[in-house]
């Protein structure tokens, strides 16, 4: 037993450093996403292009690391640990690729384009709706980090 508590601290505590480095991610997309909120009633310029394109780049590399780092640890943990945590994820994640499309697809909208005053106030109406398919997100991933990490580990760091 003490064995696999320790192969577990070996295998899985590297990924509360992951999460949390993640989370930073998020605060500060969500910061950034505030601060180009708070701007909606400004006249479109060069400098809210640019915070839209930083915006995008934010919500892709946050989107890319759950998908690609955070998502597949948190899914190896579970079927490590086999305590329903894969029929969760199996619920939840359709539900997260949703919010993806979303991401993906306000992201479309800026990448690589150059943005008219009209794009930027069409952009701005969008924001409200892409800031509800956050929260959403948030809340999913926040269920999938409790149930799939949060609840092994006191199995996984040291007392």
């Amino acid at each position: 037993m003490l064995e696999h508590c320790q192969n577990a601290r070996e295998r899985w505590g590297g990924v509360s450093e992951l999460i949390d480095r993640w989370l930073r991610g998020r605060q500060e997309l969500l910061v950034q996403y505030c601060d180009l909120s708070s701007h909606a009633e400004l006249a479109p310029s060069d400098g809210l292009r640019d915070q839209f394109v930083r915006l995008c780049e934010m919500l892709v590399d946050y989107v890319s690391a759950g998908h690609f780092e955070i998502y597949e640890q948190l899914i190896q943990e579970a079927r490590e640990y086999n305590d329903g945590g894969l029929e969760l994820a199996s619920q939840l994640y359709p539900r997260i690729e949703q919010t993806t499309e979303v991401v993906l697809a306000f992201n479309d909208r800026v990448d690589g384009r150059t943005l008219t005053e009209a794009d930027l106030t069409s952009l701005f109406a969008e924001l409200s709706r892409l800031g509800e398919t956050l929260e959403s997100r948030f809340e999913l991933e926040d269920c999938l980090i409790e149930r799939l990490h949060t609840a092994h580990k006191n199995k996984v760091e040291p007392a």
